[in-house]
């Protein structure tokens, strides 16, 4: 399955070009991208379909909040916790 920071890369590549046209240069890890205006309701779609077809996860729809999708650091520690049970390395 990959470490975090590769998890990370591909997250960061798929947002990049999806949505910020491949300019990811003000793209920090830490950046929300409702804040920011990265992501739209129809693009959260598109990351969660992204991220269960990517890491072969399943994200339930309580799943489905800031705290787990809203910044790059969100979606790796939201990926690491998903992976990360019943996991051996």
């Amino acid at each position: 399955m990959g470490n975090n920071s590769d998890n990370l890369t591909q997250v960061k590549q798929f947002i990049v070009e999806n949505f910020l046209f491949g300019d990811g240069s003000d793209l920090q890890n830490h950046t929300s991208f409702l804040e920011n205006g990265i992501i739209d309701s129809t693009g959260i779609l598109e990351l969660i379909a992204f991220l269960e077809a990517t890491f072969g996860i399943k994200i339930e729809d309580t799943e489905l909040v800031p705290e787990n999708l809203d910044s790059l650091d969100n979606i790796a520690a939201f990926l690491k916790r998903k992976n990360g049970s019943g996991q051996t390395p």
